[in-house]
């Protein structure tokens, strides 16, 4: 074939490509947001948290709502029931603020027996629930490496890692997660002194205090406390700590006026997808995909039903 030929038959399949290459939406090629791809989500995506282990903190500033894990720590989220049930709480306060670390709450008379609130009719000794047997558990991996860890995802909703299908499991305490403060001794929490990670995460206290739950609205809330002094962040002035109002569980406020929230489930494509579209960032402003994501920069999505249906 002559090049005059040659060139004209390329002319021509260029000219015929053209159409084709015309009419496909740029967007095709794009990936999807993680806003399009809640925006995308189906009701089935979502699930609403179980109000027998939901706790409302109300501050002067707002609400903050605490989901329990009982699959994790369950005697610990028992005697914590009893103690919301029974009122421990009311008119405690934040008493400790550790800059990068946590928020503590609970009696901070505590350690006084002349001044310590009663606990009513919970149990005053508890085991140490750091771990438990990964059998059984539902278990949606990460694939990527952790440093802390064999393997780490979600279980029942919350970060979790484990050292193997068939070993142990624990939650982790990433940002926001609930641990029950103790002394030395390992069985010397009851759920009476707790605290919220509001730092980086602090996974080397993994496995050796006992995690309940996690914050799944209002950190801002308990993120924006201010600090203590050095070196804990335990007030000084006991003006200075910001009161508790309340702490009830959810399952004893009438339903009409509970929280109305609804928390993106973790064993679905469309999770698998959210984390997919925060692990490899291709917008604009990213020139290099991470390749990578840490277990406890995931943050679960929370939604409003109704806003969503908007």
């Amino acid at each position: 074939m002559t090049r005059q030929r040659l060139a004209l038959a390329a002319l021509v399949a260029a000219a015929l490509a053209l159409p084709l290459a015309a009419a496909e939406p740029d967007d095709q090629a794009r990936p999807r947001t993680t806003q399009e791809i809640l925006d995308a989500s189906q009701p089935s995506d979502w699930r609403t948290p179980d109000p027998a282990n939901t706790l409302y903190m109300d501050l002067e500033a707002g609400r903050v709502v605490i989901e329990l894990a009982p699959a994790f720590a369950p005697e610990h989220v028992a005697n914590i029931r009893t103690l919301a049930t029974e009122g421990f709480w009311n008119g405690t306060s934040l008493y400790r603020s550790h800059d990068n670390f946590v928020v503590q709450f609970g009696d901070a008379d505590a350690d006084d027996p002349e001044k310590a609130r009663s606990t009513g009719s919970a149990k005053t000794k508890l085991p140490a629930e750091f771990e438990r047997s990964a059998r059984g558990l539902p278990f949606h991996a990460l694939p990527d490496r952790d440093g802390w860890a064999a393997q780490v995802g979600f279980a029942e909703g919350f970060p979790a890692a484990r050292d193997g299908a068939q070993g142990q499991a624990w939650m982790a305490h990433c940002y926001g997660a609930l641990g029950a403060g103790r002394n030395l001794e390992a069985d010397s929490s009851i759920g009476a002194e707790l605290y919220v990670v509001t730092g980086q995460s602090p996974r080397q206290l993994d496995r050796n205090i006992t995690v309940v739950g996690r914050v799944i609205r209002g950190m801002d809330l308990l993120s924006a406390t201010p600090r203590g002094p050095e070196p804990m962040g335990f007030y000084d002035d006991p003006a200075q700590r910001t009161p508790i109002k309340a702490i009830t569980l959810a399952a004893e406020v009438p339903e009409a006026e509970r929280e109305r929230i609804e928390v993106l489930r973790t064993d679905t494509p469309t999770f698998d997808a959210m984390v997919e579209s925060r692990r490899n960032r291709r917008d604009d402003f990213y020139k290099r995909p991470a390749g990578h994501i840490d277990l406890c920069n995931i943050a679960i999505p929370v939604r409003t039903p109704d806003a969503a249906k908007r």
